[in-house]
């Protein structure tokens, strides 16, 4: 094998040929790698350098030659006759271990870039809460009876004091007016019995007049000591009268009390005959249709969920706690739900609560945000994308989130310098905000960070920018 350089490689494919009488002495062959050929012939060349000795092979010799031919052919497809390879530099120590790509240091690179920009961003806790009402009835038969009307549908909006059933009052209209007959006859009993104190008070006090004169006459001796004792205990008798009509008096006066008492419960129990919405809200499934006998404090007959304000709940990392404490001293904290498949409005609200306590089995803490609803457009049960906004970082340098890389010695970005040369420049990473990530340290606004092509660049590779486009297909200038 000849090389375009006058150098040649003895692979030579042997073919064995064995002579019925060959010598039975011959030069052994001594391979030594590349020769400066000056003759070939088929078995047998003439060299600069005594590297073929003879020009016949013995066939007790011709195995070996056979596996030096194949070695020395492996080694030239291999390149142990060449040069080496060039190694590549680690580019100055700075970056080192990080974007050393495919085509580092193999001319210029085509990147896209990003400007470092400065602006506002807000720092957000972004998790997924759920919606609840703001608060629950359970609508609940207060009397018994049966359900004569239900006067609105399942589902309805109803508002405060709007009436929901009607049970019959009849029954209980019997009793208010058996109740009113006891309290009438209460109230005569009671003006009989003070027509008797009346009474008795004055054939009492007549009979003490009467004992005293004759009490009198006795002392005298005009009449016998047995007629005025007779006289005195009837006067005991009637002072006794007067006190047991004023018991019967008392009596009929509790009496009365017993039965305005029993009225008094009937126009209750009247009154709970038309069942009203406690509260503003929605309206559940309905349980008890008309017809049905409902038992009082047992029979459900529907739900009905306030929604308007209503509560997103949700849980953060309590190691996010002190930050929700500190900001939510200085006021009220904004908190946004949106519906998790990305539609309709994002709803505005306030964080009103903040539990008293981490949950133990999850590490989180529970936090409520308080929402006006208007619209109704949160519903109790819903799953929501919800965003707790603690504070606003003002002029807070901003790349996109694809320009940070990661390596051994952490983040880091390819700034592009104005001889379009790249340097590696470590990074301390902040939030990300959408497709952009915020910098605490390392880049300042102007700067220019290649967004990709990273795989192929190393320290001080050569850049080439590539035309980029927008989000709405418009070419987009390169710095």
């Amino acid at each position: 094998m000849v090389f375009p350089n006058g150098t040649g490689l003895i692979a030579t494919i042997f073919f064995i040929y064995i002579p019925v009488t060959y010598a039975t002495r011959a030069t052994p062959v001594v391979i030594q790698g590349l020769c400066q050929i000056t003759s070939t012939w088929f078995m047998c060349g003439q060299y600069t350098e005594d590297c073929v000795k003879s020009t016949c092979l013995q066939p007790s010799k011709l195995l070996g030659v056979l596996l030096a031919a194949i070695l020395l052919a492996s080694c030239a497809l291999s390149g142990c006759g060449g040069s080496a390879p060039t190694d590549v530099g680690d580019g100055g120590g700075k970056g080192k271990g990080k974007g050393k790509g495919k085509n580092a240091g193999g001319g210029t690179v085509p990147v896209e870039v990003a400007k470092v920009v400065l602006k506002n961003v807000p720092v957000d806790i972004s998790v997924v809460g759920n919606v609840e009402a703001y608060s629950v009835v359970t609508v609940r038969a207060q009397t018994g009876g049966m359900l004569t009307k239900v006067n609105f549908q399942e589902g309805d909006y109803v508002k405060k004091d709007d009436l929901l059933f009607l049970i019959d009052r009849k029954p209980l209209e019997g009793q208010m007016k058996s109740a009113m007959a006891n309290l009438e006859k209460s109230t005569a009993l009671e003006l009989q019995a003070e027509a008797n104190l009346s009474r008795d008070s004055a054939n009492a006090k007549y009979a003490r007049e009467q004992t005293a004169r004759y009490m009198k006459l006795v002392d005298d001796g005009i009449f016998a000591k047995e007629q005025g004792e007779q006289l005195k205990s009837n006067a005991d008798a009637l002072a006794q009268l007067l006190e047991a009509d004023k018991a019967a008096i008392k009596s009929a006066k509790a009496q009365m009390e017993s039965d305005q008492s029993a009225i008094n419960n009937l126009n209750i129990q009247l009154g709970y005959t038309t069942v009203e919405a406690p509260i503003e809200g929605r309206t559940g499934n309905i349980t008890q249709k008309a017809g049905n006998i409902v038992t009082a404090g047992t029979t459900d007959l529907a739900v009905i969920n306030q929604v308007e304000p209503i509560y997103v709940t949700f849980s953060v990392p309590e190691a996010r706690l002190a930050d929700v404490k500190r900001y939510s001293e200085n006021g009220k904290l904004a908190v946004t739900a949106r519906a998790q498949d990305g539609s309709g409005d994002i709803e505005q609200g306030q964080l009103t609560f903040i539990d008293n306590s981490v949950d133990t089995s999850t590490g989180t803490i529970k936090l409520k945000g308080t929402f006006q609803n208007k619209s109704h457009k949160l519903w109790p049960g819903q799953f929501v994308n919800v965003g707790l906004r603690l504070t606003m970082r003002n002029n807070a340098v901003v790349v996109p989130n694809q320009a940070v890389q990661t390596g051994q010695d952490g983040t880091y970005v390819y700034v592009v310098g104005e001889d379009r040369a790249v340097s590696v420049v470590p990074v301390k990473t902040g939030p990300r905000i959408d497709q952009d990530m915020v910098i605490d340290e390392g880049l300042k606004g102007g700067e220019t960070v290649v967004t990709e092509g990273q795989l192929r660049l190393q320290p001080g590779s050569k850049v080439q920018i590539r035309d980029q486009q927008t989000g709405d297909g418009r070419p987009r200038s390169s710095p």
